[in-house]
């Protein structure tokens, strides 16, 4: 429909009028009502006293009948006269148009705005613009009662989303505005992770009609459709394309071995691009291939006002024109004339209602676009009215006494258009970007059918780019009613079947990226939501379950007191360490005795404290680690051990010292006694000490959480500080080791009597071994057993030394004490 705007001072009125010419297309009958918004707007305009006081408004109408040339040639008799068409000529000063309402497509508006472009004239469209006509230059005098349509194509977008419909269809016409459409749309879908399983490209319909077998040109869209995974299809819902998927349905009877009524059983999403208009074909086939269809609309609310208007309407008492008789004829299918051979229809009764209508051949209540045509009445009104009431304007047309209309140049409107801002009757702000749009979004429709073949129209949504920040766009879910073959539930429309959690998608070869196969998640890594693209890594302080869809908190580790492996550990230590106590004991009540006096008390004491200080300092290994622990672990041990072997040491050469001192002229005399034992254990002692204190000082041990050696658990330990400190203390005591084995391993044959090097030579062998045998024990285990391998090894070497130097004293004394006597001593020399 096209309306335009033009001012004639009539002779009988003083102040003249405005005619309001409006096209529209008569055999589509819901086109109807837009005349009739435009005729009820002008009407609350007139009996409005604070608009346009003491003027008038009035229209005329036209047809197009969609073609350009009709177009045109409607303009150019608004532009010259209305009888004869003058071009650049205006032939009848009583005609001057100022303003254009139009039209029903955007072809036509297009058409229109070519021309009133060049006069200045202010046109307003009331239709969705299709894509190329959108991308076209726009003259600065073009307005639009309609939001930018890239607010419907991201609606769209948000709606797929929202319920998840990643594998859609598309339905265009085949030409330059439903290409544009497709790579516009399609754009965005792609950036919305949502694929087009096809295109479907329309014909004319007058194509179709002219073809000499016209059912043959669905079969390969309708091989399109029956794709059972594409349950979406997205019309850009302009006349061709409507058109032709309307013969579709209504031809699915003669294609029943192509396609089915339940293959056409879609969730069909049309865009605002036209409401979704009628044609005879209606009454042809069942729209019931509809049901459950979400529409994007030209917002619109509710006119109660304006339907109480439609009851008034009955052809018997119009003097207006034959426009509504034939509507009458054509809604109701009957007759006013008495001579009806031809139609054979019956005779109009006059009790006719609108409200019997189908909703599918005429609503009662206001349409989006008639909504639109409305909005457009007043914001012409408004700014006229600005225009006489501005002081600036009157001085400009030059006109004395009362505004006159024929004073009023077209481009003195602008101004005044572009700030036009009012509240409708509807309680709606109306208003023009600074784009020359109207202000506003776009609603979301659900149709549902009825077998009388009407229809309902809910608003379940609306795309509001003005609104918040992230409600923009919002949809009731409990308000849609989809098609009955999906039972209320919401149909799946996806390429592939949903990745669960524990999986991620992997592309498949070939195929775009909605299409893709499941693959679970790789190792250390989960996904707890569907369709994940990629698995993600778990905090560090979780790891993944079985099932790779959740992460578990991560198990301490560390060697604990209560738990089987340290209680084993903690009564093996004191085992050894009240073992040592009794031997302590032992040689102490028997400290007079000979065999206990044989080889330097003193030695013999430090060494038997150094073993159970040795084997008490376990327990700092066992526990959950502290700063103090940490501390004390390695630097106790290694500076213990260290007297420990430095004892041993200091025996094994006190023997041999003491028996190359028996040998006649020996040189060894002097260094007999006390002193040479001491300053070995001291000496070597100290080092020891002395290594440990610069460890402490440089990059002392500390606690830390291993979070990634053990994939369950969190390894609390004690980090080393400095690595190269610890090994060399390790080191040193290898060291000492393996000196007092050579020392004892040449000594061990000397008489047995004065010979303890024997016993320190099986005590050094087994010594060794046990920490030759800790280095790769000690690197290849992790965690608490790491720790339990240190412990194990320091039991396992002070009970070596315990044993085989002091069990045959402890056994001599305790169960032998007849040889533990000088006598015996002397008589095994």
């Amino acid at each position: 429909m096209v309306s335009s705007l033009a001012l004639e001072s009539q002779r009988l009125i003083v102040l003249g009028d405005f005619n309001i010419h409006t096209e529209a297309t008569l055999s589509t009958l819901k086109n109807y009502q837009h005349i009739l918004a435009l005729e009820f707007a002008i009407n609350e305009v007139n009996n409005n006293p604070n608009i346009l006081s003491n003027i008038s408004l009035g229209f005329h109408v036209y047809d197009s009948y969609f073609s350009a040339r009709m177009t045109y040639q409607n303009i150019l008799k608004l532009l010259s006269n209305w009888k004869r068409i003058v071009p650049n000529f205006h032939c009848n000063k009583k005609k001057n148009l100022v303003a254009a309402i139009g039209g029903i497509d955007s072809e036509v508006s297009y058409y229109m705005a070519t021309i009133t472009g060049v006069y200045k004239i202010a046109q307003i469209g009331y239709c969705v613009l299709a894509p190329v006509m959108s991308e076209k230059p726009q003259h600065s005098f073009f307005y639009r009662m309609v939001p930018n349509e890239v607010y419907q194509y991201k609606g769209i977008v948000q709606l797929l989303l929202h319920f998840q419909w990643t594998w859609v269809g598309l339905m265009a016409a085949e030409d330059d505005n439903g290409e544009k459409f497709v790579q516009t749309l399609g754009k965005m879908l792609f950036q919305g992770g949502i694929c087009t399983a096809f295109i479907a490209k329309t014909i004319h319909l007058a194509q179709f009609m002219e073809s000499e077998t016209p059912f043959e040109i669905f079969p390969y869209l309708c091989g399109l459709l029956k794709d059972p995974k594409v349950k979406v299809v997205i019309i850009n819902a302009e006349h061709q394309t409507v058109s032709n998927l309307k013969w579709l349905i209504y031809s699915s009877v003669s294609l029943r071995n192509v396609v089915t009524l339940a293959s056409l059983s879609k969730v069909w999403i049309m865009t605002a691009h036209r409401d979704f208009s009628t044609q005879a074909v209606h009454r042809l086939f069942d729209i019931h291939a509809f049901d459950g269809t979400l529409s994007f609309a030209i917002h619109s609310e509710e006119m109660l006002a304006f339907s109480e208007f439609l009851q008034t309407l009955h052809p018997s008492s119009s003097k207006r024109n034959d426009f509504l008789t034939f509507f009458w004829e054509e809604a109701f299918s009957c007759s006013f004339s008495e001579s009806n051979e031809v139609n054979e229809r019956p005779m109009c009764t006059g009790q006719e209602r609108l409200d019997d209508l189908p909703r599918v051949l005429f609503e009662v209540s206001m349409t989006g676009q008639s909504y639109s045509i409305y909005n457009a009445v007043y914001m012409l009104a408004h700014a006229l009215d600005r225009v006489y009431k501005s002081k600036t304007s009157r001085k400009v047309m030059a006109y004395p006494g009362p505004p006159d209309p024929s004073y009023l140049q077209s481009w003195q409107l602008h101004s005044f258009l572009r700030s036009v801002i009012f509240n409708n009757s509807a309680g709606d702000t109306v208003a023009f970007d600074e784009n020359g749009e109207l202000a506003a979004g776009f609603d979301i429709m659900n149709w549902v059918t009825f077998p009388n073949q009407s229809f309902l129209k809910v608003k379940v949504g609306n795309m509001d780019p003005h609104a918040f920040l992230g409600k923009e766009f919002s949809i009731n879910e409990e308000a849609i009613t989809l098609h009955n073959i999906f039972n209320q539930v919401l149909p799946i429309s996806l390429c592939s079947d949903k990745c669960h959690p524990g999986y991620m998608k992997k592309k498949m070869e070939g195929k775009i990226f909605c299409c893709y196969e499941c693959i679970p998640c790789p190792d250390g890594k989960f996904s707890n939501q569907k369709d994940m693209a990629e698995c993600s890594k778990c905090p560090d302080d979780q790891y993944p379950n079985k099932n790779q869809d959740e992460c578990l908190p991560k198990r301490m580790n560390f060697l604990s007191f209560t738990e089987p492996l340290g209680i084993s550990l903690t009564c093996l230590a004191l085992s050894l360490s009240l073992i040592n106590i009794m031997v302590l004991k032992i040689f102490i009540k028997n400290k007079d005795t000979p065999i206990v006096k044989a080889n330097n008390q003193n030695l013999t004491y430090s060494l038997l404290v150094s073993l159970l200080l040795s084997s008490l300092c376990t327990f700092l290994f066992i526990g959950q680690p502290k700063k103090v622990t940490c501390y004390l672990r390695q630097t106790i041990f290694g500076t213990v051990f260290s007297v420990a072997v430095s004892c041993v040491l200091a025996k094994t050469i006190t023997v041999v010292v003491a028996f190359m001192a028996t040998k006649p002229g020996s040189r060894m005399r002097k260094w007999v006694g006390k002193g040479l034992a001491n300053s070995v254990v001291l000496n070597c002692s100290l080092i020891q000490a002395s290594m440990c204190v610069v460890w402490l000082c440089t990059a002392p041990p500390f606690p830390n959480f291993d979070m990634h050696t053990l994939a369950e658990e969190i390894i609390l330990e004690c980090n080393e500080g400095s690595v190269t400190m610890f090994y060399c203390i390790m080191g040193y005591l290898g060291f000492l080791a393996m000196v007092s084995f050579n020392v004892a391993f040449f000594a061990r044959k000397l008489p047995d009597s004065f010979n303890e090097a024997k016993f320190i030579t099986f005590s050094m062998v087994v010594f060794c071994s046990v920490w030759l045998c800790f280095v790769p024990s000690y690197l290849s285990t992790k965690g608490k057993y790491m720790v339990a391998v240190e412990i194990f090894s320091i039991l396992a070497s002070s009970a070596s030394l315990l044993g085989f130097i002091f069990f045959p004293k402890c056994f001599i004394i305790v169960l032998k004490p007849e040889l533990n006597c000088k006598d015996y001593l002397i008589r095994k020399i």
